[in-house]
C-alpha cells in the first residue's frame, strides 16, 4: 500500500535523524529547535511506537508489483530497529530496574545508537529514491 510506503519513508528518516542528533550540543542555528524537539521523552516513545509498528506491518503489505515480504525487507527492519532502540531508550530513562538482559541489550542497541540512526536514515532515503529495487 502507498500509505505504507510513505510513512516507512518518512519515519525512517525522521527516526534515523532523532537517533543521530540525540547526543549533539546546540550550535547556535536554527536546526537546534528540531534537536531539542526530538529529544523530548513523550515524542522519542510516539515516534518510536509509530516507526516499529509501521515496519512491522510494512512487512505484511505489499504494494502492487513488487514481491512479498523481501521486496522491502530492509526498510522494514530499519523501521523496527530504530523504533525498538527509541522504546529502549524511553524504558531504560523511566525504568529503575538493571538486568543482565537490559545491559546487552543497552550496549548493542543504545551505544550505537548513532549507527542505527544513520542506517536508518540511508535507507529511508534510499526506499525513497529508489522504491521497487528488490530488499529496498
Amino acid at each position: 500500500m502507498v500509505q505504507f510506503y510513505l510513512l516507512s519513508v518518512l519515519l525512517n528518516t525522521v527516526a534515523g535523524y532523532a537517533l543521530l542528533s540525540f547526543d549533539t550540543e546546540p550550535k547556535g542555528t536554527k536546526a537546534d529547535g528540531i534537536r531539542e524537539f526530538f529529544k523530548d521523552s513523550t515524542i522519542r516513545l510516539v515516534l518510536g511506537i509509530l516507526c516499529f509498528i509501521t515496519g512491522f506491518f510494512k512487512l505484511l503489505t505489499v504494494m502492487r508489483g513488487d514481491i512479498p515480504v523481501v521486496g522491502d525487507l530492509l526498510p522494514s527492519l530499519a523501521g523496527m530497529l530504530g523504533g525498538f532502540t527509541m522504546l529502549l531508550e524511553f524504558y531504560r530513562s523511566n525504568s529503575k530496574v538493571t538486568t543482565d538482559t537490559l545491559e546487552k541489550l543497552d550496549s548493542i542497541f543504545i551505544s550505537n545508537r548513532r549507527m542505527i540512526g544513520i542506517a536508518t536514515m540511508l535507507i529511508g532515503l534510499a526506499h525513497f529514491l529508489f522504491p521497487s529495487v528488490l530488499f529496498l
